[in-house]
């Protein structure tokens, strides 16, 4: 994903792309990964640490790394007045409480922070909370790559999450009791979060980033699907965010605000 962070900013000709980090690869020329942009981006040396950002003059960062990396990315972007755009997955509430703190409102660098910067997945999920309260019964399957890390990903469990909310909001009630009484394989049913959504995951080679809602009552069923079959469906959400993300003043999760704004 980073290089295709950093083909999408080279590429885009409003931004530079001034520095590059990944501890694996420190010391590479950025041009070994990156098939397209600048001649000046594809020069670029590798760096092994955030410290690269600030001697670049770097204005924001992005991450796409694992969340005990964008742990310390996203502590020291705060601390360094550098606006963050984080798309890891595997963030927990507590790790959204804390970033809220460190880009509080008022403070120098502001942070968005989102499962997943596809417009169109961004569209399912807020289609997903409009039909919630009129269903019974809501589960979601989720399919990814094989060589993805977190098990339900994040956008199931930020739609898990806005279907529950939308429900409770509408009062709709408890969903659907689930009829299982015999659970033949452990884990057939998937998981459910506290709001009774149940999340199937599904790991394949040659998936990309899909998912699934299906919504079920009394003789009728709808399925609203969204599928990301390249990571280049990601980067406009990217590009968005980096353009904006000075200017909304503390943390913002998810695509949503930019995409009403």
């Amino acid at each position: 994903m980073g290089a295709t962070v950093c083909r999408a900013v080279a590429a885009a000709v409003d931004l530079e792309l001034v520095a590059a980090v990944d501890p694996g690869r420190a010391g590479d020329r950025l041009g070994m990964v990156l098939e397209a942009g600048s001649e000046d981006a594809a020069g670029l040396e590798i760096a092994a640490d955030a410290g690269a950002l600030e001697a670049a003059g770097a204005e924001v960062a992005v991450d796409f790394t694992v969340a005990s990396a964008a742990r310390e990315n996203l502590r020291w972007c705060a601390e360094h007045s550098v606006h963050a755009v984080v798309g890891t997955t595997g963030l927990t509430d507590g790790d959204l409480e804390s970033c809220s703190e460190l880009f509080g409102a008022g403070r120098p660098a502001n942070a968005v922070i989102a499962a997943n910067f596809s417009v169109g997945a961004a569209l399912m999920m807020r289609c997903a909370e409009l039909c919630a309260p009129y269903f019974d019964g809501i589960e979601i399957i989720e399919l990814h790559h094989d060589q993805k890390r977190d098990a339900p990903s994040g956008t199931s469990m930020e739609t898990a999450r806005r279907i529950e909310a939308a429900r409770a909001a509408a009062s709709a009630g408890q969903l659907m009791t689930d009829p299982t009484e015999l659970e033949v394989l452990a884990g057939a049913r998937g998981a459910a979060p506290p709001g009774g959504v149940h999340i199937h995951s599904i790991r394949l080679p040659g998936l990309v980033a899909h998912q699934e809602v299906l919504l079920g009552a009394g003789g009728e069923t709808l399925s609203l699907r969204h599928d990301s079959t390249d990571r280049v469906s990601f980067m406009p959400g990217v590009l968005l965010a980096i353009r904006r993300v000075a200017g909304i003043d503390g943390l913002t999760v998810g695509l949503d605000r930019l995409l009403r704004d």
